[in-house]
């Protein structure tokens, strides 16, 4: 299979649904001409021309609002806000107009609204942020987090092709630094359906994202030094998550620690911290473990930042800990 980029599947998912459906189109800010902020439409243009690969006007309230007009009507809209921050200024449109339709006219809502999230790239509190917890909250809408190539355009393809909205979280710290396989041939990657990305038997870290690699390169560590083996469970999918990956993998290790790059306070582990405490307390040997991002706005300055988010360091104590309980 040949070896992709992050950035590189996501675009190819993009461009290869919009060859097999006439009915998916593209929107957002400076996705035409100048092909991106992060140039993953560069050379859509040229190819689909102006009808379905929109340069619209600076107004996340107009982009989602169009895209969800146009999603009603039977067309598969690819929404992108710049950065996932911005999505702020279409949050009412998205949750109180795109979320809701279903459940009050009884239509389907086929579109996507594309979110490049995270930090690490010092963009500071405008340009870093993860907002998957506030849209978890909200019933009708279906959220992804892929952490590898093969699962972003995996499950991006899955996303356009899905009747309800989706929210498709993509990390930008991750375009060009991850790379791997990635088939040639038509594929999915079903929403809702987590991955178990390392084996083990001794703690399960449940995680998504970025963190999915932090999450790696400490099971390695912690193997090295002192060997443990550690299991790290990608949820892939944030709603819905997948249950009985989650319990499967709990009642086999016994410990878990769960993480994210998100802020720690209201983040969506303390909804699955809750479901194993209800579902999986008596096979527990430890209290279940959180860790997430400090509760500040993302610093800009790069030590800062880098004391901010949940790092290897951080994930090797808190493992260290929650292994010898």
């Amino acid at each position: 299979m040949p070896v992709q980029p992050y950035i590189e599947a996501i675009s190819a998912a993009l461009w290869e649904e919009m060859e097999r459906d006439k009915e998916v189109f593209l929107l957002g800010e400076d996705i035409g001409v100048y092909g991106g902020a992060f140039k993953v439409t560069k050379g859509f243009l040229e190819k689909f021309g102006e009808e379905r690969v929109i340069d619209t006007v600076l107004a996340e309230a107009a982009i989602i609002g169009a895209a969800t007009g146009a999603a009603i009507v039977g067309m598969r809209p690819v929404a992108e806000m710049q950065f996932a921050d911005f999505v702020t200024c279409g949050f009412n449109q998205l949750v109180n107009n795109t979320a809701s339709i279903h459940y009050r006219w009884g239509l389907p809502v086929p579109m996507v609204v594309r979110l490049p999230s995270g930090g690490n790239i010092h963009g500071g509190p405008f340009h870093s942020r993860n907002p998957e917890a506030w849209f978890f909250h909200q019933p009708g809408l279906k959220l992804v987090a892929p952490s590898t190539p093969y699962d972003a355009k995996g499950l991006l393809k899955a996303a356009i092709r899905d009747p309800d909205p989706v929210l498709f979280f993509e990390y930008k710290y991750l375009y060009r630094r991850i790379k791997g396989e990635v088939p040639s041939e038509d594929y999915v990657v079903p929403i809702g359906k987590a991955d178990v990305k390392r084996k083990g038997n001794d703690a399960t870290i449940i995680t998504y994202g970025p963190t999915v690699h932090v999450a790696l390169d400490a099971a390695q560590d912690i193997a090295g030094s002192d060997e443990y083996d550690v299991e790290v469970l990608d949820l892939r999918s944030l709603m819905p998550f997948d249950k009985e990956a989650i319990l499967q993998s709990v009642k086999r290790t016994n410990k878990v620690l769960i993480l994210h790059e998100d802020t720690l306070t209201g983040g969506i582990g303390g909804e699955i911290a809750a479901f194993i405490n209800e579902n999986a307390f008596e096979y527990l040997d430890a209290p279940v473990r959180r860790l997430g991002a400090c509760d500040t706005p993302v610093p800009y300055a790069p030590t800062l930042e880098t004391e901010f988010l949940p790092g290897k360091d951080k994930v090797l104590k808190n493992l260290k800990e929650l292994l010898e309980y």
